[in-house]
This record gives C-alpha cells, structure tokens and sequence, in this order.
C-alpha cells in the first residue's frame, strides 16, 4: 500500500473540520471513517503491479561521455488501469537523466518508457530495479511494487585520442611507401631495385643486379608488416594514481587504443593483455576489423587493483603469448622504487627476445611545482618535484641502457608520442 500527497492534504483539511466545525470524538471518527473509505476503495479499485509485465531493450554498450537510451515496455494484462508513477532505478555513476516516469497503461495495453543515461564512469552499469505506484480512481493511495528487470550498460573507453590518427596514418603512408620515399635498412623488406645516387648507404648495393644492369643498381626496402605488437597494461597499485581528473590507467587505456588502430592499419597483428596479480583481460588474434571493439570491451571493465603488480608473473604471461620477436609495449609506472624492486631486474629475459617500449604517465603537476619559488612552501615543493625528476630521468637512462625505448610524457601528450615511437621503430626496422 502506498498514500499519496493528497491523503496527507485531506488529513490537515480533516483536522481543522475536527477543531472548527465538529469537536470531539464523533467528528474525528467521521474524518477518519471518510479517509478510511476512500484509501480501500482505492487500493481495491487500483490496478495490479504485481501482474504487470517488464522487458528492457536498447544501448548495451556506449562510449564514456556520450547519452544511451534504454527503453522499458509495460505490458498490463490484468483487467484495471494501471496509473500512476514508475521509477527506473540504476546506480548513479550510471548518470540517469530520466528515472522518474509518469505511467497510464490500460488493461490489455502496453506502453514504451525511455531512461536516458549519461555514466559517469567506464565499466559496466546495470539496472537495479524498477519500482511502480498503481494510484487509484481517487488518487488517495494504491498498490506499489518492485520487479526486476535485468540490464547492463557498458561504459567504453572515449578514445579521445582518436584525433591523432590521421596525422600518424598519413606518417605509416610515407614509411610504407604511398606517399614518400622508401626507406632502406636492415629488417625490413625488400621493395625494389633503383640506380644507385650520391649519398646513398653502400651496403644496400645489389652487386649482382648491377652485374646484369648498365649501372649500379641498390635496393630499397619498406617498412616490414604483420609485425607482432603485445600491449601490456600494468593495473596493479601505480596505476591508480589520479593525474588530474582521472587515474593513470584511463591515460594508459587511451594511449593504448591509438597505437592499436595505428599498427593494425600498418598491417601488424595486435594482442593485448592487463595484468596486476593475474590476467585481468585477454585479446588474442582479432581480426583487424575486429580489433578496436574486442580492446575497448575488454578494457571499459578495467578498474586499477590496490596490489602490488607481480612482475615475474607478468614477463612470464608475456614470454608464454610472444613466440617470436615482438615489440612487447609496457604501459606502466616509471616509480624507481617499483621497477627495482620488480620489472627491472627481469627486463633483460624480455630484451633478449624482444623490443621493448615502456610507456608511462608523468604528471604535469610536478613540471608545475619545480617552476614555483612563490614563498618557503613552493620552494620546498619544487625542490621535491626536482627530486622526483631526477629520479624518472635516472630510471630512463637505466631502461635505456638495458636496451628499453622509453615514452615518459603527460596523458594528454602520451597516445600521439608513443604513436611516434611506434613509427620511428618500424621507420629504422627495429620491428
């Protein structure tokens, strides 16, 4: 049972007719007698919530920031009108713009109801319940009840990144010989013979070509394809770090997409991984029209682990899925104490067999707080930010050494410079 307003408007009406018009006992049985009589008739005259039917359709899946529409169709096959309010519960990082829905469904009928959402969060939202208030012909109370009506919206990476792609698509054009000049170099593959020019390397001299030619002849070579990329997303404790509004792990996911899109159009085949105590996703082998859909469904449940990574069991998961040379891209956190603790000791297991990109998110705040000198506080704070510096541009040059590329920029500016390291890669044919 459920009283609306109104009933709650008839008492106080009811209770100054008590104290002006008819005091004492026999008036407040009058006015309670009259409520009394008009709540049951409209509980009995209500109709039924319970015999209702519910099913959902629409959006299953959306893009961070962008609106999904979920519709709700109410079947009523009980013989009274069904009116009143229906609520659409879902949680609020769902962003429900709509959950309160006024409800006239006549016997026999159906009506269509939309819940509009804009989440909040990546991952999956799903739908609690939904709660409906049958008011009857008086609207002084009615029947209310709940169902469940399962549903789940999920909440997809933006790929704000996106924007990068034709500039670095028109890049992979000029490498693979569309719209410049090949390049020539060890690894990669043979394209065609050309007469040899002031400046070129002599090693690419094809002597028996230019046996046979009027002139000496050299080769020229493009950029190898079906190279085998592994995206590693680290999302153990480091990647929960906020930098700015979000955590590190929703940078890493969108520098992870760029290169994604970028090498499956280079024609490599791209798999990708995340990793903290176990695997936490898994893509393997997707077709390249299937690629971007696969990694932004495995990646939108992502959410970073408050655990220390394991990083043995990481290089082992990584050796087990390369088989053969890979470029194996790391995008983790570049802390010192971390890495030597961790990555850093089993690094050379991964270099011996494969490239090795390391990408990590830098906080613009720390390039902020080593510029100030405002007063006695800023000074102590840019000395630390000195100091953190320092020990990034310490553990870069000890990643180098080891044969590691290292991508250290602000989320902002990392999707388009590990694209370019990407490219500057194949471009030298160190794929």
């Amino acid at each position: 049972m459920a009283l609306t307003g109104r009933t709650g408007l008839l008492a106080v009406l009811g209770a100054l007719i008590v104290g002006f018009a008819l005091p004492g006992w026999q008036g407040i049985a009058v006015v309670e007698g009259l409520l009394a009589v008009g709540v049951g008739a409209d509980i009995a005259l209500a109709g039924s919530v319970r015999r209702l039917r519910l099913r959902r359709s629409g959006d299953t899946s959306v893009r961070l920031g962008e609106i999904a529409a979920v519709s709700l169709l109410v079947a009523n096959p009980g013989q009274r009108r069904v009116r009143g309010q229906l609520r659409d519960a879902w949680p609020p990082s769902a962003g429900a713009v709509t959950q309160r829905h006024r409800v006239d469904v006549g016997a026999g009928e159906q009506r269509r109801l939309t819940t509009l959402l804009r989440p909040a969060r990546r991952g999956d939202r799903t739908a609690t319940r939904v709660t409906v208030r049958s008011v009857g012909p008086l609207g002084l109370a009615g029947r209310q009840g709940s169902h469940n009506v399962p549903w789940t919206v999920r909440v997809l990476p933006p790929f704000t990144s996106r924007k990068h792609l034709p500039a670095k698509l028109a890049r992979l054009r000029e490498l693979d010989g569309r719209a410049a000049v090949l390049v020539r170099g060890q690894g990669t593959e043979f394209d065609s013979l050309r007469e040899y020019v002031l400046g070129d390397d002599v090693r690419s001299i094809d002597w028996r070509a230019s046996a046979r030619a009027a002139d000496v002849m050299v080769r020229t070579w493009r950029p190898e394809r079906d190279r085998h990329i592994l995206l590693v997303l680290d999302t153990g404790r480091t990647s929960a770090g906020r930098v700015g509004d979000a955590p590190r792990l929703d940078s890493a996911l969108d520098a992870a997409l760029l290169l994604a899109a970028l090498a499956s159009r280079a024609g490599d085949r791209v798999d990708m991984i995340a990793y903290d105590r176990r695997l936490r996703a898994d893509v393997q082998r997707a077709a390249p029209s299937d690629l971007l859909p696969s990694l932004v469904h495995a990646m939108a449940p992502l959410e970073p682990e408050l655990v220390e990574a394991d990083a043995s069991g990481m290089v082992a998961t990584v050796l087990q899925r390369a088989g053969r040379r890979s470029l194996v891209v790391l995008v983790t956190g570049l802390d010192a104490a971390v890495l030597e603790e961790g990555l850093l000791p089993l690094l050379p297991h991964l270099t011996r067999r494969h490239q090795v990109l390391l990408a990590a998110v830098a906080d613009p705040r720390v390039e902020e707080m080593a510029r100030e000198r405002g007063d006695l506080d800023a000074i102590y704070a840019a000395a630390s930010a000195e100091r953190a510096r320092a020990e990034r541009r310490r553990m870069t040059h000890r990643l180098r050494r080891l044969g590691v590329e290292v991508v250290d920029r602000p989320p902002a500016d990392l999707p388009p410079a590990l694209a370019d390291a990407y490219l500057a890669l194949k471009a030298a044919g160190r794929l």
